[in-house]
Order: structure tokens, then sequence, then C-alpha cells
């Protein structure tokens, strides 16, 4: 379970930036395309979706308590932070 975590926590930490910092965002306010965003979007909030239910499945199995998945949970908002999820909680 904890590996497909990390694979999901890596998936839409990835999606995330592609979305703000790559591709989607930068080409829709340069070049007025806003297609890209809605080629990512969706993708990137099933990722997120996924994220946040299996963290809170994964809670007991790891013995995070409330702090720890609070953090767990606002990282996946933060750009980079489900890479800090995975160095600090996951390995």
């Amino acid at each position: 379970m904890t590996k497909l975590f990390r694979l999901i926590s890596f998936l839409e930490g990835v999606s995330y930036l592609l979305l703000l910092f790559v591709v989607a965002t930068p080409i829709k306010y340069t070049q007025g395309d806003s297609s890209y965003v809605k080629l990512l979007g969706m993708p990137h909030g099933i990722l997120f979706m996924l994220y946040i239910v299996f963290a809170i499945v994964i809670k007991k199995q790891m013995k995070w308590n409330l702090k720890d998945l609070g953090i767990v949970l606002i990282c996946a908002i933060i750009p980079f932070g489900t890479f800090f999820v995975d160095k600090k909680y996951l390995r």
C-alpha cells in the first residue's frame, strides 16, 4: 500500500508542476490557449483525490498522528510538497 501511495504522490506532484509551471498555465497566459489546462487538469484532479484518500487510509499503517497527517495533506497543495512527503514520511 505504501509503494502505491508513493507512486500516486510522485505522479500528483509531477502533474501539479506541469499544470502550474511547465506547460498549462504558462501557455494559457502567454498564448491564450486554455486547452492544456483542461487536458492536464482532470488527471491532476484525480491524482489529487487519490492522494488524499490514500493518505487517510495509510495513516494507521504509517503510525502518523493528526499533526503528521495534516502536514501530509497540506503538502498536496504546495508545489514540490509531495516530494517532501516522500522523503520525510514515506522512506
